[in-house]
């Protein structure tokens, strides 16, 4: 690492988004670090009969989930989106702008189980888990009215997360959402510049360093982005240029379960607690265009700075100027490369 990124205010641009974040290392030698303390996990149990995700049980519509035995999907009881959504106009100005949105919103139940999370699922029922993604994005982006699919999951209480129970959600929009469309017009103009995907150029480049590399397999690499923005922020990367989860061979979708149970089991051991972290994984717009500029990639962004209870806040200078952090990216890489990939609960 260029020793200038140690110790001196930097600036670090996101070509996925053209937006700079600062990184001030040397704040990170301040007296005060916060508590540190580890987190308490009661011992859960593999049914809840007050949990509306769990099988068998009532939802709060009154509908009955089936005795699932592995994953589950139904459309969000409570969906931000709806099929029928009607016009709106703007002011003459163009001062006071509003569409018709509409969409569908799906959950995906990951196990029958209430008491696991990914981090604690074995790597084959991930993968059953992406064989359902696969299905669910094919199905939506099969639809006229649909422009985007949004896979991902909220992981823990303060991440929003309103029930424990291992689920993550599927909006399908009719249009493509703002950091979507940000990656995809950045991704266009490389491509058209260099005849090359943007973000294999890149995954080549950290091949080479190394330093920010968490994980990689035959077919995966999990690495801290040169401009992550919080604290222990990964990405999940194919080492091909695919453009979405339907393009993944079988073999390749077991790397991806193996991938996503590495990070997640070392998320947990990072602090010795469940992890709160909001992922989800970037596809091509859903137009029927083939976008070739695009690439397949899952974002983690994770709150936790130093200890179960510490987070990272948006707040001051960050919610008026700009994101910052204090850590560097090539800190947290080694932080996490240098854990076990057997969870903590497995090792005590």
């Amino acid at each position: 690492m260029d020793v200038r990124f140690q110790t001196n205010p930097h600036r670090r641009l996101n070509p996925l988004t053209g937006e700079w974040v600062l990184v001030s290392p040397h704040r990170a030698l301040r007296p005060w670090q916060g508590q540190q303390e580890k987190a308490f996990i009661p011992e859960g149990k593999p049914h809840d009969p007050g949990c509306y995700l769990c099988r068998g049980n009532v939802r709060a519509n009154g509908m009955r989930n089936p005795d699932y035995q592995q994953t589950f999907v139904f459309d969000n009881d409570f969906a931000a989106l709806k099929a029928d959504s009607p016009e709106m106009a703007a002011d003459d100005a163009g001062l006071m702008v509003a569409e018709g949105e509409s969409g569908s919103c799906r959950v995906v139940c990951f196990s029958a189980r209430h008491d696991l999370t990914l981090a604690r699922m074995a790597t084959a029922d991930i993968a059953r888990v992406i064989d359902v993604w696969v299905e669910q994005f094919v199905d939506l982006a099969g639809r006229d009215d649909i422009g985007y699919v949004q896979i991902f999951e909220n992981r823990g209480e303060i991440m929003g997360c309103s029930n424990p129970h291992p689920h993550g959600q599927i909006w399908a929009s009719r249009t493509v959402p703002n950091e979507v469309a940000k990656e995809c017009d950045r991704q266009t103009d490389y491509l058209a510049k260099t005849g090359r995907p943007l973000l294999l150029d890149y995954l080549d480049k950290e091949l080479v360093s190394g330093e920010r590399i968490v994980f990689h397999n035959e077919h995966f690499v999990v690495l801290v982005p040169f401009w992550a923005v919080w604290p222990f922020e990964t990405m999940l990367l194919p080492r091909r240029a695919v453009t979405g989860l339907d393009q993944l061979a079988a073999g390749e979708r077991q790397a991806l379960a193996e991938a996503v149970s590495v990070l997640t089991i070392r998320y947990d051991n990072l602090f010795q607690t469940s992890f709160p972290y909001s992922m989800g994984f970037h596809q091509r717009p859903t137009d029927g265009s083939p976008h070739p500029e695009w690439v397949l990639h899952a974002h983690f962004y994770p709150p936790l700075l130093r200890s179960a209870s510490v987070k990272k806040f948006m707040v001051g200078y960050e919610l008026l100027a700009g994101p910052q952090r204090d850590i560097t990216p090539e800190s947290a890489a080694e932080r996490l490369r240098a854990l076990p990939a057997i969870h903590y609960l497995d090792l005590a």
